[in-house]
């Protein structure tokens, strides 16, 4: 196969299809063997142990399989054979869950003096410490053994939003091909779009805008049902487990404190000024009296190059290089070994992602590379993931190894300011210094104003639904639109907000992943201090940086970074992040007016 360098090798977990049946084979019947503990939790250090060895050996089998699944599927959503494999994965992931369930009531009917008890006389258990402790602390938020029992059946239905919207995001829905001026056709599949949204004319942009969002909003009923449906969802579990709201159901995951989710809204609401800056200085570069939002995504100045991906892939080692030269090298095997799929295909899950689910074999990677600065960016964000993975699982045994989400965005944020900060290092030409600059700014808009947008967009809907409002795909766009006029500074003047967009709320996957988008802006803001420090010279930053990441999930995250230095429940990160982008602004500006470029 020609490309087959550019796609990954899942055969790293399992060679064929028939090894992952026989895996899954014989590890569904095993399930029930975790049954045969209950009642014994509390008997002796060795009961615990053998219960807990067992409990994270099978758990980390279903990882592998279910991973597996995925990405088989992630290649092709078209094929149904995948996807049946993959629905057997979340099945036995269920079967886990429900045979597992009387371990937490039982761990608090044990009780905390005893625990630690147990704790105290078997050194073996120090691995689940953690995890014994997150037990006791969510006594309020567990239910009776029967009560956990039903909940964790109820997983059979978790994914059904998701599913939906997944199959019609990505195989179902009718794409548009619309004509560019050049001539050109371009297919507006989700990887199209990301393509054709910067186009240089800007009758091509607004063409590509309309076609797009046209087929999302012929969709709008179906995917406000579906989003619906997920709602919903939350709110059942948060309800069930005692929770005041979903935000509190799903910040309490972590041990996030609810002030950080609010200090995040405070500070974009707070900064809408600088936003507006940033958008007025855009509509001058370029030469625009009326910013539509279709003006959005071109660069501020032409691209200085096109970049395949093994130039973006040199760019990616050679900006990694102040994390030394193993993470360096790691990055260099994962490379050469297709641990990565790489470019678009029909069929293919659009969009990007980094799984290091496979404790034992390596992460992968997918992306759908198109060959300019946004996807040489990219590749950096994900392969932070990867990296964050591989030093975890090196670092960690098994059942502390995973990392929370909060945590995750801050390595893939922190390799995008490394690759920003190398680009503008090697930048030779003003013009080239103001594409980079550009860059720059566009990411802290889509990574912080846009996803604190959708994250205010989340908390609204959930609190509407928490109030007993059904909502439905034309009600989500009336309060989409809202936000997107009221972020952009539509009332003043500063970008024009077409009320067919609103229905971009139907073309973010995220809103079904329960209040995640908040963390790719508390992580910039947490990446970007630790790149300066980093950066600066200081000789101990980067194995401190490196340290948070090998601790994996071994302590709760926002404790993590607040004792490293940074306190996200403050307005101190944000205010520091609006300084830098004001700053990259004002460079700008001095440039533009020296005439320069």
């Amino acid at each position: 196969m020609e490309n087959e360098r550019h796609t990954w090798n899942l055969g790293d977990i399992y060679p064929t299809a028939e090894a992952w049946r026989r895996a899954v084979d014989q590890l569904e019947p095993r399930l029930g063997e975790l049954g045969g503990r209950a009642g014994t939790l509390g008997e002796s250090s060795a009961a615990l142990l053998a219960c807990l060895d067992l409990y994270f050996e099978f758990h980390k089998q279903v990882h592998r399989v279910h991973a597996w699944a995925s990405m088989l599927s992630d290649g092709d959503t078209r094929q149904p054979g995948p996807l049946e494999m993959r629905q057997r994965a979340a099945v036995l992931a269920t079967r886990l869950g429900e045979a597992a369930s009387f371990m937490a009531p039982e761990i608090l009917v044990v009780g905390e003096e005893r625990v630690r008890q147990l704790l105290a006389a078997e050194p073996a258990l120090a691995v689940y410490r953690h995890h014994l402790e997150d037990i006791l602390r969510r006594a309020p938020h567990t239910l009776g053994g029967e009560a956990e029992s039903v909940i964790a059946s109820s997983g059979l239905l978790a994914d059904s939003a998701h599913g939906l919207y997944s199959i019609l995001a990505d195989a179902d829905m009718p794409r548009p091909t619309v004509t560019l001026s050049d001539g050109s056709q371009a297919h507006l599949d989700q990887a199209g779009y990301c393509r054709h949204r910067s186009a240089p004319g800007r009758d091509d942009r607004r063409l590509v805008f309309d076609a797009f969002f046209g087929s999302w909003k012929a969709f709008e009923r179906t995917c406000g049902v579906a989003l619906y449906s997920q709602l919903k969802q939350d709110l059942f579990f948060a309800r069930a487990r005692r929770y005041p709201s979903c935000l509190a159901a799903a910040l309490d995951d972590d041990r996030v404190p609810e002030a950080v989710y609010l200090a995040l809204l405070d500070a974009a609401r707070t900064n809408l000024g600088t936003l507006h800056r940033y958008l007025g200085l855009r509509a001058r570069m370029l030469g625009v009296d009326d910013l539509a939002y279709w003006d959005t995504y071109p660069p501020l100045v032409g691209s200085p190059c096109s970049y395949p991906v093994d130039h973006g892939q040199r760019l990616v080692l050679e900006a990694c290089r102040p994390l030394g030269e193993g993470y360096v090298a790691t990055v260099q095997q994962g490379f050469a070994e297709r641990w990565m799929d790489t470019f678009p295909r029909p069929g293919k899950r659009s969009g990007a992602y980094s799984s290091g689910s496979v404790y034992d074999v390596h992460p992968f990677v997918l992306l759908n590379y198109n060959d300019d600065y946004e996807s040489v960016s990219t590749l950096a964000h994900e392969w932070g993931h990867a990296m964050h993975s591989l030093l975890a699982n090196r670092a960690q045994p098994y059942p502390t190894a995973h990392y929370p989400i909060f945590l995750a965005e801050v390595a893939s944020t922190f390799n995008e300011a490394l690759l920003l900060e190398h680009a503008l290092a090697t930048s030779r030409e003003p013009r080239e210094r103001l594409f980079y600059l550009g860059s720059a700014l566009e990411g802290l808009r889509g990574t912080f104003f846009r996803q604190a947008m959708f994250a205010e967009f989340e908390l609204a809907i959930h609190g509407l639904v928490e109030g007993g409002e059904a909502l439905s795909g034309e009600r989500f766009s009336e309060l989409y639109g809202e936000l997107l006029r009221r972020y952009h500074g539509h009332d003043q003047g500063v970008m024009t907000i077409a009320d067919a967009f609103a229905v971009e709320w139907a073309y973010i996957p995220h809103f079904y992943y329960d209040f995640y988008v908040y963390q790719y802006a508390t992580s910039l803001a947490a990446a970007s201090l630790f790149a300066d420090q980093v950066l600066s010279g200081d000789a101990t930053a980067r194995e401190r940086y490196l340290g948070v990441l090998g601790s994996g999930g071994a302590e709760y995250p926002y404790e993590m970074l607040r004792d490293a230095g940074v306190d996200l429940a403050t307005a101190a990160p944000y205010q520091a992040l609006m300084a830098r982008m004001n700053r990259i602004m004002d460079e700008i500006e001095a440039t533009l007016e020296s005439g320069e470029a």
